[in-house]
């Protein structure tokens, strides 16, 4: 991702509950989220639900990236207020060229819902 903005930094976590503990100490909140649904110990399901429980972390747009097609799972995080269902690719050359389009779309519905 560097390479398309050499401002972005990526912060990884082992799953939801560490991504939770290390988003609740940084010192400057991230623009994006990025959730897995299938993440171990607490699921991507079950961190999105705590993020937007959290008012310092509510309003973080979350982008879910699955492998999942379900049409279930995009409604349901959609339901619990994910901004983006992202369905991984089958190849990874084009990632990042989806990551911006999705970090773009979600840039332009968050920009017009602030006050």
């Amino acid at each position: 991702m560097r390479k398309y903005n050499p401002s972005y930094k990526c912060v990884e976590a082992e799953n939801g509950d560490d991504a939770l503990k290390r988003l609740r100490k940084v010192e400057a909140l991230p623009d994006f989220i990025f959730l897995d649904l299938n993440m171990p110990k607490m699921d991507g399901r079950e961190c999105l639900i705590e993020l937007k429980k959290d008012e310092l972390l509510k309003n973080i747009p979350v982008i879910i990236y699955s492998s999942s097609e379900n049409i279930m799972d995009k409604e349901m995080t959609n339901a619990l207020g994910a901004d983006y269902f992202l369905t991984k690719l089958s190849h990874i050359y084009s990632l990042p060229e989806e990551l911006i389009n999705a970090m773009n779309q979600v840039g332009e519905k968050t920009k017009f819902a602030s006050p």
